[in-house]
């Protein structure tokens, strides 16, 4: 069964800066999480979650007017622990060949690699065409895209960097592959799996890519 519709649109009304205000807001996330597979969307309140996060209703509301807000913030929040886990953990390695680059790289994107947080969750994907603007995810697919240029840029051991046609290619595969399974809901055995298939196919990619450039 589908969620309801959300409320209507609405942005957060601030980024924490400060260490206290991060240390918030994460628990804010925390407890959203929380009561969100415990009770369903439908259960989500701003009064539940602040009372879930231990802080002050008008508190919550200093960063999130609404439970949509909270869910887009959420949202930009796992997009941006995506990209800085796979920038820490794969592009600023030291030592690596690109193969294990584009193993790492992949371990992450298709969620062999579990995160804290449930960033996928296929209610999220229902809930998503009424709180994300095409704005916005074209914003996300350029900061995803330039994530994966970067993880090729720090391949020192490949000949050339793959084309940027091929990274786009690759990167549109991984996500839309990811939300699909999500979808059907596979199973973990069958994540692991694809996920072994999907860097077969991306290693193919990047060598065929690779040839062409140097029979050029």
């Amino acid at each position: 069964m589908r969620p309801a519709a959300p409320e209507p649109k609405a942005r957060p009304l601030k980024r924490p800066s400060q260490a206290r205000a991060k240390f918030t807001v994460q628990a804010i996330f925390d407890a959203f999480v929380r009561i969100w597979q415990r009770d369903g969307w439908q259960r989500i309140t701003t009064r539940a979650v602040a009372l879930e996060t231990g802080i002050a209703v008008g508190t919550l509301y200093d960063y999130f007017p609404n439970k949509t807000a909270l869910h887009s913030g959420y949202m930009r929040y796992c997009i941006e622990s995506l990209i800085e886990k796979v920038d820490t953990q794969v592009t600023q390695a030291q030592g690596l060949s690109w193969e294990a680059r584009l193993h790492g790289l992949l371990q992450i994107l298709c969620g062999v690699e579990r995160t804290d947080l449930p960033w996928f969750h296929p209610d999220m994907l229902d809930l998503e065409p009424s709180i994300a603007e095409l704005k916005h995810q074209q914003c996300a697919h350029q900061e995803l895209n330039q994530m994966w240029q970067r993880v090729f840029q720090a391949c020192n051991d490949l000949p050339r960097v793959p084309s940027p046609a091929t990274i786009e290619a690759l990167h549109i595969a991984v996500w839309g592959g990811r939300r699909y399974a999500l979808l059907l809901q596979m199973d973990d055995d069958y994540m692991r799996q694809w996920a072994e298939q999907m860097e077969q196919l991306c290693r193919a990619a990047i060598q065929a890519d690779n040839t062409i450039s140097t029979s050029n």
